[in-house]
C-alpha cells in the first residue's frame, strides 16, 4: 500500500509568531507533511508574510476578511482535497504546536487499526505540560469491549468527538459528508463536524500523538467567554435542532452536559449581564435562523470561495490545474508563422459510450466524404468497448484509403487523456478534431487547414445542430470572430471543440489537455488564446453536430457545476479573467448549471440567436 499523501491545513489569525512556531514544528516532523496549507484570515499583523517567508513553503490562502475558525477550517479542508489531492488532512490552529513525532504516532495507529478510520486526534497538552480541558475528546458512549479493545491494540480509544486542535480527516470522509459549517464562525463548528464525520463511522483518540495547545490561559470550555456566548448558544441551538450529527439519544446526552455547563459559566462570570444578553440573543437567532450556505457565507473572501464550492457540489470534483502551469509547459510555440507543410491528421475518440453507426458515418465524413482528405486518422479507443463498436473499429481501414491508427487504451482514462495520447501518434503538425457522433461537411477541412497552414494556431467553424436525421438540422451555433473572439472566451469557449483544427505544437507548448470533466476544450483554448495564439473561426457551418436526447439535462447538474466552479477558479488564478469576470461567470454560468432543463433549453437557445446564431427557417424569412 501507498503512503498516503497529508496535507496539513492551519487556520491564523494575527498570531505572527505562534504561526512561525506552528510551522516550525510542522517542518520536523519525523514523518514529513507532503504539502502545508495556511489559510489567513485577513490578518492586520505579520503573518501573512511569515507564512510566505517560510522555509516549509506553505501554501498560502489569503481570505478577504475574517470567517472564523469553521471558515478557514472549510476553506483548508476544501483546499487539501480538491487542490492537493490529499489522502488525509491533518487540521490545526495557529497556536498548536506539535511534537516531531505527532504525525507519525498519529499515522501508525490508523495504519495498526483494524478497520476504516475516518479521523484521529492527538492528545493536546498546555505549555506546562497538563492536559488541556478545553480539547478533550468525548469518548465514545456506548462502545463495545471489542470496539474499546481494537483500539486499545492500536494505542488509540474510540471517541464520539474532537476538536480542530490536531484532528487528522480521512479524505474520503469529508466527501462524504461536506466540510465545516462556515456560519459557525467560533464555537462548536469543530465538535458539530467531527459528530457527523463519526456518526456511523469511527474516530479514534491517540495519546502518544501529542500537542501543545498555546492558549493564554489553561482554561476550559465553562470559562466565562463574555459576548462570544452568543456564539456557544446560538451554534449549540442549531447543532442541536439542525444538524444531523447527533441521534436523538445523544441529543438529550450532550443537551443535558451543555445547560450545566453553561449554568457553571454563568455561575462563575463577573458579569452576567452581558452573558445574559448574549446568550438571549443566541437562543433567538439560533431558533429563528438557520445557518447560511457556505457559498452565502464565503461570498467576497475571494477565488477560495470557489475551492468550497466546488467540493460541495460534488465528490468527483476534479481538482484546478495549478497556476503557472503555462510558464512550466514544453514546447516550441511560435504564434503566427506560416507552414511550408499542410498535412494533417485527424483525431477521433472512441469510448464505450458512442454509437456504432454514429462512429461509422462520422470516420466517412472526415475521410472518403471530404473534398480535401486527411493524410492520416488517429482514432483513439478510450478503454474497452461493445462488440458493435468493435467491430467498425476494425472495419475502419477498409472504409478508406487514408491510413488509418488505432490507439487502444487499456482501461477508460477520460477525454482529455484520450486526446493526449492521440495526439502523441499524429505525425503531423496541424491536427484536426473530430467526434464519434457528428459529421463534417466536405469543404471543412478545405476551408480551415490552408488557413492554419497559413499562419494561425487554431480555427473553429459554426455548428450545425441535428437530432438524428442529418437532413433536418436546427440551430446553427455562430462562434466570434477576430479580437472578438479573445473577448468572449472570457465568458465563454469561444470555440465549437468538434470543429477545430490547430497546430499540435500550439497544443503541446502550454500543457496540452487537462482533465476537468466536459470543460477540457475550454481551458486549453482560453490557455493557447493567454499565450499569443492567433485564431479565427468560420462562420459558415462546417459541422453537422449531433444533439441527440439529454443534451440540454448535460448542460446542466452537479457534475457540470463542480467543473463550471473548477474552470472559473483555475482561470482566474491564472490571471485570465478578472475578480469581476470571475463572479460574473459564476453567477450567470454556475446559476445557468442549476435552473431546470426545460429553462435551460429555452435560455440557451434565446441566447444563442442573440449573439448571431440562427434557424433554418430564420434564413429562408431572410431570402423571402
Amino acid at each position: 500500500m501507498s503512503a498516503p499523501t497529508v496535507v496539513a491545513v492551519v487556520v491564523s489569525y494575527n498570531r505572527a509568531e505562534l504561526l512561525r512556531c506552528a510551522l516550525d514544528a510542522l517542518a520536523v516532523q519525523t514523518r514529513p507533511v507532503d504539502r502545508v496549507v495556511v489559510v489567513d484570515n485577513a490578518s492586520t499583523d505579520d503573518a501573512p508574510r511569515v507564512a510566505r517567508e517560510h522555509p516549509a513553503a506553505p501554501e498560502v490562502v489569503a481570505l478577504a476578511r475574517n470567517t472564523g475558525g469553521a471558515g478557514g477550517f472549510a476553506v483548508g479542508i476544501a483546499t487539501a482535497v480538491t487542490d492537493h489531492a490529499a489522502d488525509l488532512v491533518w487540521v490545526m490552529d495557529d497556536d498548536t504546536i506539535p511534537t516531531p513525532s505527532a504525525l507519525s504516532e498519529l499515522l501508525a495507529a490508523r495504519e495498526a487499526y483494524d478497520g476504516d478510520v475516518a479521523a484521529l486526534c492527538s492528545k493536546v497538552v498546555w505549555t506546562d505540560g497538563s492536559d488541556h480541558p478545553m480539547n478533550t475528546p468525548r469518548s465514545r458512549p456506548g462502545a463495545s469491549s471489542a470496539d474499546v479493545e481494537r483500539a486499545r491494540a492500536a494505542g488509540a480509544m474510540p471517541v464520539r468527538s474532537m476538536s480542530f486542535v490536531s484532528m487528522m480527516i480521512d479524505a474520503a470522509d469529508v466527501r462524504r459528508v461536506g466540510l465545516p459549517v462556515t456560519d459557525y464562525f467560533i464555537w462548536n463548528d469543530d465538535f458539530e463536524y467531527a459528530t457527523r464525520l463519526l456518526r456511523d463511522r469511527v474516530g479514534l483518540y491517540v495519546p502518544g500523538s501529542v500537542v501543545e495547545h498555546r492558549t493564554k490561559k489553561l482554561g476550559a470550555t465553562d470559562a466565562d467567554p463574555g459576548p462570544r456566548f452568543y456564539y456557544e448558544v446560538r451554534n449549540k441551538v442549531w447543532m442541536f435542532t439542525r444538524s444531523d450529527a447527533l441521534s436523538i439519544g445523544e441529543r438529550v446526552l450532550y443537551g443535558g452536559s451543555t445547560l450545566r455547563r453553561w449554568v457553571r459559566t454563568v455561575r462563575r462570570s463577573q458579569d452576567r449581564a452581558t452573558l445574559a444578553r448574549a446568550g438571549l440573543r443566541g437562543l433567538r437567532h439560533g431558533l429563528i435562523r438557520g445557518p447560511r450556505p457556505d457559498t452565502e457565507v464565503l461570498s467576497g473572501v475571494g477565488a477560495a470561495a470557489l475551492t468550497v464550492a466546488r467540493l460541495e457540489a460534488g465528490a468527483s470534483a476534479p481538482a484546478p490545474v495549478p497556476v503557472g502551469r503555462i510558464a512550466q509547459a514544453a514546447g516550441p510555440f511560435v504564434a503566427g508563422e506560416p507552414l511550408a507543410d499542410r498535412r494533417f491528421s485527424v483525431l477521433l475518440p472512441v469510448y464505450r459510450g458512442d454509437d456504432a453507426a454514429h462512429l461509422e458515418r462520422a470516420f466517412r465524413s472526415v475521410t472518403t466524404d471530404q473534398t480535401l482528405r486527411p493524410d492520416e486518422v488517429v482514432v483513439v479507443r478510450d478503454g474497452p468497448v461493445g462488440e458493435e463498436l468493435a467491430k467498425v473499429l476494425d472495419r475502419l481501414p477498409g472504409l478508406t484509403d487514408v491510413p488509418v491508427s488505432v490507439v487502444p487504451l487499456p482501461r477508460n482514462l477520460g477525454l482529455a487523456s484520450a486526446l493526449e495520447e492521440g495526439l502523441a501518434v499524429c505525425r503531423h503538425e496541424i491536427v484536426a478534431r473530430a467526434d464519434a457522433d457528428d459529421i463534417s461537411l466536405p469543404a471543412r477541412f478545405a476551408e480551415q487547414v490552408p488557413l492554419v497552414a497559413s499562419g494561425f494556431d487554431i480555427v473553429g467553424s459554426a455548428i450545425w445542430e441535428f437530432d438524428e436525421d442529418e437532413h433536418d438540422r436546427g440551430l446553427v451555433r455562430v462562434p466570434p470572430t477576430g479580437a472578438g473572439i479573445a473577448v468572449a472566451a472570457r465568458f465563454r469557449d469561444p470555440f465549437n471543440h468538434p470543429s477545430v483544427v490547430y497546430r499540435r505544437s500550439a497544443v503541446a507548448a502550454v500543457g496540452g489537455y487537462q482533465h476537468l470533466d466536459l470543460m477540457e476544450d475550454y481551458l486549453l483554448f482560453a490557455r493557447m488564446l493567454a499565450a499569443g495564439a492567433h485564431a479565427e473561426n468560420i462562420t459558415d457551418p462546417l459541422v453537422l453536430y449531433r444533439v441527440g436526447a439529454g443534451a440540454y439535462a448535460r448542460r446542466g447538474g452537479r457534475r457540470l457545476l463542480a467543473s463550471e466552479l473548477a474552470l472559473q477558479r483555475t482561470l482566474h488564478d491564472e490571471g485570465f479573467v478578472s475578480t469581476p469576470q470571475l463572479v460574473r461567470n459564476v453567477l450567470v454560468r454556475a446559476g445557468y448549471r442549476l435552473v431546470p432543463e426545460r429553462i435551460r433549453a429555452a435560455g440557451y437557445r434565446a441566447y444563442t440567436r442573440r449573439r448571431g446564431g440562427y434557424l433554418s427557417n430564420d434564413v429562408q424569412e431572410l431570402n423571402g
